[in-house]
């Protein structure tokens, strides 16, 4: 193999020839000038700066994402929230401030009512404007509101509630003070504009009271228990003065009324609400019995439920509610508990066009001293609202009383307000 260093000899020596022989002149490039070299040489170190920063973000995202999945993994499955839990809050009408303790929302609401036809049991007139309530609302401060409510009648002004509500007390508790109207069942809650009927069912004007019902001054405290399907409500009420069915004889005899309501939605466009009452106090006779001792008292139990049915998905102008209430009343004279007289009413009110309700309720109550007299009777109603400022309704009403009499009556409702009237009690 004597050749192979004469072949690699003979390669050397043409490199080498190839390496160091002289170049023509027109073969040779001429350099770049030294400022266009150090121009291109800073372009692509800014070139290369851009594509590091670049890659470096794109890492520091990467790990971030690392980060959050290691740390969500090593903590385990989520805990539940805990269910919340609702504290009364500061009070606060839509546009409150510091003014509206001098300037209040004022609304005025006539209520006109007519009747035809015969009832030798009733005195009320042909045509009359029965009541104008002026209601003063506003924020005392961000604790507490007031509410006043004044009513004219033919009897004269009087003030048909009066009381302020602090909202912010420990254990989430709310208090009332003034002159109200028992939270006993749901109708003696209402002021007469706010019924979905021209008068009050034979139950509450038999053994509740009437028109008046149970209002009286005194102080309410209640406290809302809820949880994510059920709303609980318990209310304890001590009152003092005189009313259609409870009065005070002398500063220790008061009247006490105690609620418990639960409401819970069934579905999306349903909800149940029912209730219990209880309330006890001084009797105030009547005008068949008026020698009542200061020592008898009258006992209402009370029971009531309210369904309503709204299919929001469907249809804005369709809805129906349907309730019912029931009352036990017992008086207790010369230290013996007398007969108990029973009543109630049921009642079915439904929206079928935009403007246009009708409604429709059965009456059923023995009188509150004297439970051998049951007065039953029924009715048909169609209202139209022309705004939600006025109402006109009309309404049929039948009714046999105890004592015998048969009365056929048609009766016709205006209503009409001005001003922001604040809702009632739902």
């Amino acid at each position: 193999m004597v050749w192979l260093p004469v072949v690699r000899s003979s390669v050397f020596a043409v490199l080498a020839i190839g390496v160091f022989a002289p170049v023509p002149a027109s073969a040779q490039a001429s350099p770049p000038p030294p400022a266009e070299e150090a121009r291109q040489a800073q372009a692509e170190v800014d070139r290369l700066r851009q594509e590091l920063a670049a890659l470096r973000e794109q890492y520091e995202a990467r790990l971030a994402a690392l980060e959050e999945r290691i740390k969500t993994i090593a903590a385990g499955p989520p805990t539940p929230a805990p269910e919340p839990v609702l504290q009364p809050v500061p009070v606060q009408l839509a546009g409150a401030g510091s003014s509206k303790m001098f300037n209040p929302d004022i609304a005025v609401i006539g209520n006109f009512l007519g009747v035809a036809g015969q009832n030798k049991n009733s005195d009320q007139p042909a045509l009359g404007l029965n009541e104008v309530e002026t209601s003063l609302q506003a924020v005392v401060d961000p604790y507490a509101r007031a509410d006043f409510f004044l009513a004219a009648g033919p009897e004269g002004l009087e003030i048909e509630e009066g009381f302020v509500t602090f909202t912010s007390l420990p254990a989430g508790l709310l208090l009332k003070a003034g002159k109200m109207r028992a939270q006993f069942g749901k109708v003696n809650t209402l002021h007469a504009h706010a019924l979905p009927w021209t008068d009050r069912p034979l139950v509450t004007q038999n053994l509740v009271g009437g028109e008046e019902g149970i209002s009286l001054s005194g102080v309410s405290l209640s406290r809302l228990i809820s949880n994510s399907a059920l709303f609980l409500e318990a209310t304890g009420e001590a009152f003092y003065g005189d009313s259609e069915v409870f009065a005070s004889p002398k500063r220790s005899k008061l009247t006490y009324v105690g609620r418990l309501r639960a409401y819970r939605d069934i579905t999306e466009g349903s909800n149940l609400d029912v209730g219990g009452s209880f309330a006890s106090g001084p009797s105030a006779g009547t005008p068949d019995v008026p020698a009542f001792d200061e020592d008898d008292s009258t006992r209402l139990v009370g029971f009531d439920a309210t369904f309503r049915y709204r299919p929001l998905r469907r249809a804005i102008y369709r809805r129906f509610l349907a309730r019912t209430e029931l009352v036990w009343s017992r008086p207790r004279s010369a230290g013996l508990w007398g007969p108990t007289a029973f009543g109630f009413y049921g009642s079915g009110e439904y929206q079928f066009a935009r403007r246009w309700f009708a409604g429709a309720r059965y009456d059923r109550s023995a009188r509150a001293f004297d439970n051998a007299l049951v007065d039953e009777g029924g009715s048909v109603s169609l209202t139209f609202w022309p705004s939600e400022f006025n109402q006109i309704r009309g309404q049929y009403r039948r009714t046999n009383y105890g004592d015998g009499v048969k009365a056929n009556e048609f009766l016709f409702q205006i209503l009409f307000s001005i001003g922001a009237h604040g809702a009632h009690v739902f």
